[in-house]
């Protein structure tokens, strides 16, 4: 099957994922975008600073524009502690992450429309093998780790208070919602041993 260009002048995806992970955030408490989630600690706060660092790296670093503003997480080779890049330390305030997400994508969007999609890239954490690519595969990489967080995110989100996803309200209110997820487990109960 013959692969499809990417065309870097239509972002529409990138850029909704982009939304979508921001909107995980919103009206949460400082505590909500902290707190660990997870066995492994995923935590809100930690995602978004986590794809700072793919924004940064991806659609900077390896396309020989770096994001100019300093990543300690990444930049200093001192710093040892576990996952560095999936949780805010309490120095990192939450806008403080999420401006830095923000700009870092201002930046990716800025070198992709300086570069064009065939601009030669290199990524040094790759293979050696691998390592050459170029920027239209680099923004298939971005897009791809920014949609999965992004859904990654949303059910986090619910876990925290219920919402998920920009459609959740229009598809039914609470009862709605409670009704329906009766529905799935008494399905469900049926496979129980």
């Amino acid at each position: 099957m013959p692969s499809t260009p990417i065309h870097l002048d239509d972002r529409g995806y990138l850029l909704e994922a982009r939304h979508q992970v921001l909107r995980a955030l919103d009206g949460l408490t400082e505590y909500q975008v902290r707190h660990p989630m997870t066995p492994t600690g995923t935590n809100l706060l930690g995602v978004v600073k986590h794809l700072v660092g793919i924004e940064a790296g991806y659609l900077g670093v390896c396309l020989a524009h770096p994001f100019t503003e300093p990543l300690p997480w990444i930049d200093d080779e001192r710093a040892d502690a576990p996952n560095r890049d999936m949780w805010a330390t309490a120095a990192e305030s939450r806008d403080y992450i999420t401006g830095l997400y923000q700009r870092a994508c201002d930046h990716s969007d800025r070198v992709l429309d300086t570069i064009g999609p065939d601009a030669a890239a290199t990524v040094p954490w790759w293979p050696e093998a691998s390592r050459e690519t170029s920027a239209g595969a680099l923004l298939a990489r971005v897009l791809m780790d920014t949609a999965m967080h992004a859904g990654q995110l949303q059910v986090l989100r619910e876990l925290v208070d219920g919402q998920a996803g920009s459609d959740r309200d229009s598809i039914g209110d609470d009862r709605r919602w409670d009704d329906y997820r009766s529905m799935l487990e008494k399905v469900a109960r049926q496979f129980r041993l």
